[in-house]
């Protein structure tokens, strides 16, 4: 037997002993963490790995040691234990569900074959060498080689809905050595091969090895291999040899953590928690030096009753315990319930965003789904996107619109003098009732392209002759014996079903011909080998023999065919050319067709060559790829196809709105540079209004250097960025810290094409390129590849403070999607690949409005006010304790009842702050989409920043300046009116305690926007609680039972009875909310902010629409022709499956229709009339930069718009939106 080298594994069929012996994984496969013995332990070390709950553990194990008992240990404890629990019992229960998960898979049954008999056995105990048996609907339990099925050419369907999400069947093909086998189990358990193929990795796209067979060598890659977690669809029985087990299969290594996205939220929180702890540090040291002083100074006046001398050495012993008692004291400037709370907040934001009934698509059932419930309030923040054209703009449903067949465009009308004439509705389509196989939704009006046809024309024969053999597609037979097409793109579809209407109708394939009816006659051409499409090549070709003639047919992106053609074709190469840049204008997709006649004996020695490098198990891609080339030269132009693929609804609309929301948008694409201006001028990426739009279209690195720095330098000038003495330096300064100044006044867009974005993401341009395009309103990049997708987004990164998202729907958006700190999946016609990497899903581009406008904006400033808040209360909770250590000689003793400590973030002031988070909107739904400008806060991080943050500390700490001092000045010595002294701990205590929770209460209900029934009952419940609490658990009997467990014993009833309560009350709320109210009301006179003003209004709307009815307006969208370049929008094939012999037809069920809507006059006639509505409030909102005032022409506006929670109608179809509804 061979030594296995690191770069290949080998294995033998039947040998199972052998490759236990190797040590490659069993099929057990383990996701669970923990079991009964482990959980406890484990649990709580990862717990205690959370810098927060090692603190707190800590500060636990101080107040269990006598020497800092300053504190009972139950006020930590209980929040600790509290907080642990939850986390416990959430992880545990998440466990629970992986053993149940991991039990019920491991034990699934399958037969394996021993010698030559079937033997049923756990899926755990499948080893590497097996021979399985399938049947079907069964799932495979490991990675299996295919070496023979039921069906004819032992195809296989599978359903691969675990791994990729894709419920669409694919094919997987036996090679024919193997498929001979068949279902002979005395021949299956002789099989003596040698499989040398790639380790374990997690690429579910590629899999390189041969099969070395009775002195044979063959070639195997993913077409062969079935993977773990597939379902067997369609086909009764078949046989795999497993090559990966257990851990070791693509679906387990797949199955690891996906990288962890933080807000930029979560990084100033951190900042911010490291930096209460520092100002802990300094406050306890404080605490311990006066300590130490007061000690040596004026201690020692009351040694006779409070002796230290007989345990402590000297006072700077006592000042240093201090220190660690200060340290229990203080310990709630660091709230442990912050990111618990922090987390349930996102959770139910979360929810909003899968409830929202406004960005359900009911066409394909789709709702929004938040994927991720970390995110949230970024949505709120974002600055880029970057998005897909295809199928996230665009619908990706293609028809075949316009073609150029020998230098001829078909596709216009033009009428008798010879002028062309518009297609509408009306036109009267040519008719196809002579082909048995034509498809009655399929449309076209130029006649002279069947003229053609008939006359026998061969350069349009073979045009439609290509397009009928040159793919991947399946042809498939429903129930009713109707002729349909299984295709890897709606291109292919579009192209082999426009061939078919046209009289050229693919019927059948094998794995080694292919059947097509033409003129009602049969032809069968031998499938000699097919050149499969990716990304890399952007196109694809197929070998075939016909009448004894070789002939390869190719096609693929203009940018890819144009430079591979015979210099004999120069002529049409100029003419198609020109009809190609036409199309492209027009936003339809192009592709180029050639062909090219070959020598048998240059072919045989080309298949020769082609074997020895797929038998390659080292650089096979490069190797198989380099020889395509070499056969793929001097091909003959047959002519170009052009393809529509229409607009998504409000896609227009949207990307402008989003424009005013300050939102640059990238479209990334693989479009030619024609189709790719022409799609943003539908989709409103460029208007008229620019001042111009720069093109970067250079193919050399010089090039591109001097274009770039070209665009860079004339855009400062324009907008004024650089002086004649300035520097670089300085320029960059002005960009960075000037970008506003010209909005409005100067729009510029970007559009550079993929080669000349190749120089421009070189280290030593991009950041030119970065800075010229984030002066520019929109930029579009066209002929880009997945990879220039993800650098594109990782540039602005690295370069700028600005959130980013990325939007597709496709496989090759995938890795954009993660490089995004946000990104966004389309449920669209590509599969599920880009949903499953996504944090945030949906059905059609429109939603994203709705998502960042709305709920994002929403998820930010609730967070932001949430936090606002919740320090201010901690703040003004703690910093009482610190005031207290003046007049208790720093002796570490509590200002309030312990048990008030513990339950104040618990229950007195927990849910108001919840609630807020949770519930508040200063602005409702319909207003957050029609005032745009409302999002350029979060942008900025001005609702909760260092600053934000610093002021909430001056304000807690200025509270508890209040809460202290005004009862501290109100009972020093005084004295009841019946004589009793109310000057003792425990009143003045419960006093600052019910000061402190009526105030925090009152703060949150003056921070509250939108008020609920819930925030109602938790704010005031909150306040009822306490008094509840402090008169229970100060009454007698409960002194009387539980003793010193409660000291503040009739504390809550003398406090009440005595006017210097009352007094201190109101005094506390006039000197700490007074100056908050006038504040706010002085700025919503003076210096309101927009959403003050906007509120003002939608006030001033409600009493108004309170008695009028206001009828919902809808319009429907524009219907702009979109179009893209074909090489990007194809997914890789089924050519290696067919080459070898192994697609066929099945028959089953397809289809599905759309109904289109339309509007009457009085909704557009109304939409009119609020456009200009909208019209008349934005040009308030853009004089001098500044917010529009509240007037009465204003308020008239409003009023007469629509009801207010109807979004502008200038955005077509808003989705019915009630202000706070978040009902599913």
């Amino acid at each position: 037997m061979e030594n296995e080298s690191e770069s290949e594994r080998i294995l033998y069929a039947n040998n199972r002993g052998y490759s236990i012996q190797r040590g490659y994984a069993d099929n057990y496969v383990k996701t669970s963490k923990y079991n009964i013995i482990t959980f406890l332990p484990i649990n709580l070390l990862e717990q205690f790995q959370r810098v927060a709950n090692a603190y707190f553990m800590c500060l636990l194990i101080l107040q269990v040691l006598p020497w800092f008992a300053t504190l009972n240990p139950i006020t930590t404890a209980l929040p600790l234990v509290f907080v642990l629990t939850v986390t416990a019992v959430k992880d545990g229960y998440d466990d629970i569900k992986r053993h149940k998960s991991d039990n019920l898979v491991n034990n699934r049954e399958t037969d394996i074959l021993t010698g030559d008999v079937l033997t049923k056995c756990k899926w755990q105990q499948v080893q590497v060498g097996d021979i399985l048996r399938l049947e079907i609907n069964q799932a495979v339990p490991s990675d299996v080689i295919l070496l023979s099925s039921s069906e004819p050419h032992s195809l296989v369907y599978i359903e691969t809905a675990d791994l990729d999400g894709e419920t669409n069947l694919k094919v997987k093909q036996a090679l024919q050595e193997t498929a001979a086998l068949g279902d002979d189990l005395k021949k299956l358990s002789e099989l003596n091969c040698e499989i040398h193929c790639e380790q374990p990795n997690n690429n579910l796209e590629r899999y390189e090895g041969y099969m070395e067979w009775s002195g044979e060598k063959f070639s195997l890659n993913n077409e062969q291999l079935v993977l773990r977690g597939c379902v067997l669809r369609n086909t009764k029985w078949m046989y795999g040899l497993t090559v990966f087990a257990g851990k070791e299969t693509k679906q387990m290594q797949n199955s690891g953590r996906a990288k962890f996205k933080r807000t930029s939220i979560d990084k100033l929180m951190n900042k911010i928690v490291i930096f209460i702890f520092i100002l802990l540090f300094c406050l306890c040291l404080i605490c311990s030096i006066s300590c130490g002083y007061w000690e040596s100074s004026t201690g020692w006046n009351f040694r006779i009753y409070l002796p230290w001398e007989s345990y402590y050495s000297t006072s700077a012993t006592v000042g240093a315990l201090t220190f660690l008692s200060y340290i229990i004291v203080l310990n709630t400037l660091v709230p442990i319930s912050l990111y618990v709370t922090v987390e349930m907040i996102r959770l139910v934001q979360s929810f909003w965003i899968n409830w929202d009934k406004s960005m359900y698509y009911e066409e394909k059932d789709t709702p929004a789904k938040a994927r991720t419930t970390t995110l949230n309030e970024e949505l709120g923040q974002i600055e880029y996107i970057f998005s897909d054209k295809t199928g996230t703009l665009t619908q990706n449903k293609m028809t075949f619109n316009k073609c150029s067949i020998g230098g001829k465009k078909y596709g216009e009308l033009f009428d008798k003098r010879g002028q062309p004439i518009e297609i509408t509705e009306n036109s009267v389509p040519v008719g196809f009732g002579h082909n048995p196989w034509y498809d009655k939704k399929f449309k076209w009006y130029d006649p002279m392209l069947m003229e053609s046809i008939d006359q026998g024309d061969k350069h349009t024969w073979a045009f439609f002759r290509l397009l009928a053999l040159c793919h991947t597609v399946m042809a498939e037979y429903n129930d009713d014996d109707e002729l349909e097409y299984q295709a890897q793109s709606p291109d292919e579809a579009a192209l082999v079903g426009a061939a078919r209407n046209f009289g050229f109708v693919f019927r059948h394939r094998t794995p080694s011909t292919i059947t097509l009816e033409v003129d009602r006659n049969e032809e069968i051409f031998e499938m000699l080998a097919i050149l499969d499409f990716n990304n890399v090549r952007k196109r694809m070709s197929v070998i075939l023999r016909y009448n004894n003639r070789i002939r390869l047919y190719c096609k693929g992106a203009d940018s890819v065919i144009l430079p591979r053609l015979s210099p004999q074709c120069k002529q049409i190469k100029q003419i198609t050319q020109e009809h190609l840049n036409e199309f492209a204008g027009e936003g339809l997709r192009t592709l180029c067709l050639a062909m090219k006649d070959i020598d048998e004996g240059y072919f045989a020695e080309w298949k020769r060559r082609h074997h020895f490098a797929n038998t390659s198990l080292e650089n096979r891609e490069e190797k198989v790829s380099k020889v395509y080339d070499e056969i793929e030269k001097d091909m003959i132009l047959l002519g170009a196809t052009a393809i529509e693929d229409k607009l998504q609804d409000d896609v227009p609309q949207v990307i402008a709105n989003l424009a005013k929301a300050n939102i640059k948008i990238w479209v990334l694409t693989g479009d030619k540079q024609e189709t790719a201006i022409n799609i943003g001028y539908s989709c409103r990426l460029l208007t008229e209004e620019m001042n111009k739009v720069f093109i970067i279209s250079a193919s050399d690195e010089l090039g591109v250097k001097s274009e770039v720095g070209e665009v860079l330098k004339e855009l400062k000038e324009k907008i004024g960025l650089k002086d004649e003495d300035s520097d670089d330096e300085d320029d960059d300064v002005s960009i960075k810290k000037n970008p506003e100044h010209f909005e409005g006044i100067y729009e510029f867009a970007l559009v550079i094409s993929g080669h000349s974005l190749a120089y421009a993401l070189m280290p030593e341009y991009e950041k030119d390129f970065l800075d010229a395009a984030s002066l520019c309103k929109s930029v579009i990049c066209c002929r880009v590849t997945p990879l220039q997708k993800a650098m594109v987004v990782d540039l602005v990164k690295k370069y700028k403070k600005a959130v980013t998202l990325s939007i597709g729907d496709g496989a090759n958006d995938v890795s954009m999607i993660k490089t995004a700190h946000i990104g966004v999946g389309i449920s669209g016609q590509e599969g599920m690949q880009a949903v499953l990497a996504s944090d945030y899903s949906f059905g059609q581009f429109k939603y994203l409005e709705r998502l960042l406008l709305v709920h994002g904006r929403w998820s930010y400033m609730r967070m932001c006010k949430f936090l606002d808040y919740f320090f201010y209360k901690n703040f003004a909770f703690t910093m009482c304790h610190f005031w207290f250590a003046f007049y208790c000689g720093f002796s570490a003793q509590t200002v309030y009842d312990q048990w008030f400590i513990t339950l104040y973030n618990i229950i007195f002031t927990s849910l108001p702050v919840i609630a807020l988070g949770i519930f508040d909107q200063d602005v409702n739904a319909a207003n957050c989409v029609r005032y745009p400008k409302l999002y350029i806060p979060g942008q900025k991080y001005q609702g909760f920043n260092a600053w934000v943050f610093l002021k909430s500390m001056f304000h807690g700490i200025f509270t508890s300046l209040a809460l202290f001092f005004i009862p501290y000045c109100a009972y020093r010595d005084g004295i009841a009116p019946d004589g009793n002294v109310v000057d003792d701990q425990t009143i003045f205590g419960a006093t600052i305690a019910t000061l402190l929770v009526s105030i925090v209460n009152f703060q949150i209900a003056l921070d509250t926007s939108y008020w609920t029934v819930l925030n109602h009952i938790v704010i005031w419940g909150s306040m009822a609680i306490y008094w509840m609490v402090i008169f229970l658990m100060y009454c007698d009997p409960l002194y009387e039972l539980f003793g010193t467990a409660f000291t503040y014993v009739g504390a809550g009833r003398h406090m009440v009875t005595t006017p210097a309560f009352w007094f201190c009350l109101l005094l506390a709320i006039v000197i700490v909310l007074g100056p908050v109210a006038a504040k706010r009301a002085l700025l919503l006179d003076v210096s309101p902010s927009l959403a003050d003003r906007i509120r003002v209004l939608q006030q001033r709307h409600k009493l108004k629409s309170s008695d009028v009815h206001l009828k919902m307006i809808k319009k429907r969208p524009s219907t702009s022709r979109p179009g893209s370049s074909y090489a990007f929008s194809h997914q890789e094939g089924y050519g290696e499956l067919i080459t070898s012999g192994r697609m066929g037809s099945r028959r089953g069920r397809r289809g599905g229709d759309s109904k289109d809507k339309t509007d009457d006059e009085a909704s557009r006639a109304n939409s009119r009339a609020d456009s200009r509505t909208e019209s008349k409030v934005d040009e308030e909102e853009k004089k001098s930069n500044k917010l529009p005032s509240v007037t009465d022409d204003q308020q008239i506006v409003i009023e007469d718009a629509d009801d207010e929670d109807v979004p502008q109608t200038s955005l077509e179809e808003r989705p019915n939106s009630v202000v706070g509804n978040h009902t599913a």
